[in-house]
């Protein structure tokens, strides 16, 4: 089954959509996937990755939301003012969402981060008290720096391709310090990579497997978006291996 969720934070409504499997939920609730999506996405994500796995979770008895951060995809609130300490937030708020549907096991939430996504799971991952934590092609704060137009922060906002990103994020995303998070974390992790990504290179992958004390795939040929039928194919096997507690 696929509803409709909504919920709020500060004040916004965050929009996505909740899965769940079409069987009866056992005694102890469905496992569950929290989907966080990269910098400018939105809970669809480039060729449906996040919709078609979503599915692929149901058809496995595995519940899923996938959502849209503040200012991102359907939701309310302004690009401007997104953060990674806004997403932060609006991913604890989607954990807690997530707990209060029927049929769901609260003690078996877990994130999934892509991109950004994953350095946001991974800042996320202990206050939401995550129960597994898989990261796809995980950005880390050094993406943003060749991005600073002219070496300086913008005065207000920075116009990086029609996107309005304000001062305040990249202030914010210069102080994060994911990889800290990881190593202080301690739980169940895992990371994917394509080997071919040129967006977030697979050395961002290796070293958040560093951090987290778990083990790191590479997927041959994979690109940052997985862009391909046969790399998207590897990459939900092996999320579904770990995602099921393999």
């Amino acid at each position: 089954m696929e509803h409709f969720a909504q919920f709020s934070v500060d004040g916004s409504r965050l929009y996505g959509m909740l899965h769940t499997p079409d069987t009866d939920a056992p005694a102890s609730g469905w496992p569950s996937v929290v989907f966080v999506h990269g910098f400018t996405g939105n809970r669809t994500e480039a060729q449906r990755l996040f919709v078609r796995f979503s599915r692929v979770l149901a058809a496995r008895g595995v519940a899923s939301l996938r959502f849209d951060c503040r200012g991102s995809g359907e939701s309310q609130g302004e690009f401007s003012d997104v953060t990674v300490g806004t997403e932060v937030q609006d991913t604890l708020e989607a954990c807690a969402y997530v707990r209060r549907q029927p049929g769901i096991d609260p003690l078996r939430v877990m994130l999934l981060g892509f991109s950004m996504g994953g350095l946001v799971a991974t800042l996320a991952a202990q206050e939401a008290r995550a129960h597994r934590l898989l990261l796809w092609a995980p950005a880390l704060p050094d993406l943003w720096l060749p991005r600073l137009p002219g070496g300086q922060l913008p005065a207000t906002v920075a116009d990086l391709g029609g996107w309005p990103v304000s001062r305040a994020f990249f202030q914010d995303m210069l102080r994060q310090r994911p990889l800290e998070a990881a190593a202080r974390w301690g739980g169940v992790a895992h990371v994917i990579h394509g080997d071919e990504d040129d967006v977030c290179p697979p050395e961002f992958g290796v070293r958040y497997a560093r951090a987290l004390g778990c083990d790191a795939t590479a997927i041959p040929g994979g690109t940052h978006t997985f862009a391909s039928l046969e790399t998207t194919a590897m990459l939900y096997q092996e999320s579904l291996r770990f995602l099921s507690g393999g």
